[in-house]
């Protein structure tokens, strides 16, 4: 797509913004736990969680990260031997321990060859102000984007899916995180049981009036061995699983009304075949984001259309 005939602002934005050449981002899973698993906040984790979904094929969290590092490397390298790469921590609160062990395996992925940047996937309740003080240190040397799973901003639903913190506390977070001039990420689950259309949609103008530089988007899915699989199970009528077109036009509709300089980074999520229950819309993102901006063409519209700040 040409850059006029863009209608929304896309990863590649920001990363052309920081990168004089092509980057890739390596997912890790470096041994971390979460608090509403291990007993802390609570146990059983939220209920749609099934961390077995985040893990690509190279990555196997009983090695080390500079393996899971090489391994990433080499998988991509192949294509384009002079991209450079960014260590993802995404599975489970990767801010979740002790400082100085936290460190340490920030360290670790940093130090492989052609990373260039680090990216924190983790919780808005597992962010202390001496680790934030670390990360905006870091960032005066090096890109860092720490990305909150806020999921939803109505506390009601954040209680229903075992969330384990408020919609308070992501706001809360989020500042703080962009206060130090660090790249501030959201992550939102769109269609949590419970939530109507126009619920879903009014996430975006809250989402807006806080100081994020990207956002992911991704449809509800259910997935094996979670508790949410099971309340579908037993209380369908709590859900409404989108059909693809029905999926677009919400996610179009949502980001109309969404501060345009955000960068959109994904609009679905894939899981595994095996572990995914619904919906199947066999669909890889790219033929998704494809069909996305066909309808934004259709539609005559673009991201920001409708945002009210």
């Amino acid at each position: 797509m040409n850059a006029a005939d863009k209608r929304y602002r896309d990863l590649n934005d920001l990363f052309r913004k920081h990168f004089p050449f092509k980057v890739q981002k390596i997912s890790i899973n470096a041994g971390f736990t979460c608090p509403n698993r291990d007993g802390t906040k609570g146990s059983g984790g939220c209920t749609y969680c099934n961390n077995q979904t985040f893990s690509p094929d190279y990555c196997h969290n009983d090695e080390p990260i500079d393996a899971q590092m090489k391994n990433g490397i080499s998988f991509f390298g192949r294509k384009y031997p002079e991209m450079k790469y960014l260590a993802y921590f995404q599975a489970y609160t990767n801010t979740y321990g002790e400082l100085e062990t936290l460190i340490r395996k920030y360290d670790e992925a940093l130090k492989q060859p052609g990373v260039v940047g680090l990216i924190i996937g983790t919780r808005p309740d597992c962010m202390p102000d001496e680790l934030l003080d670390y990360l905006s240190r870091l960032s005066e040397k090096t890109f860092v984007m720490v990305e909150y799973g806020v999921e939803s901003t109505l506390d009601k639903t954040l209680d229903y899916i075992n969330r384990g913190h408020s919609w308070a506390c992501s706001q809360e977070a989020i500042r703080k995180t962009a206060q130090r001039n660090i790249i501030t990420g959201a992550h939102m689950i769109l269609g949590l049981p419970g939530e109507s259309r126009e619920e879903i949609i009014a996430h975006a103008a809250k989402l807006s009036a806080l100081p994020i530089t990207t956002l992911k988007l991704h449809q509800l899915q259910l997935i094996r061995q979670t508790k949410m699989a099971r309340q579908f199970s037993e209380t369908p009528e709590l859900f409404h699983l989108f059909d693809v077109d029905e999926y677009i036009d919400l996610a179009i509709d949502f980001i109309e009304r969404l501060r345009p300089d955000i960068v959109v980074e994904r609009f679905v999520s894939q899981s595994p075949a095996e572990l995914l229950i619904a919906p199947n819309w066999g669909l890889k993102n790219f033929e998704f984001t494809a069909k996305v901006n066909r309808r934004l063409r259709e539609r005559d519209t673009w991201q920001g259309r409708l945002y009210e700040g």
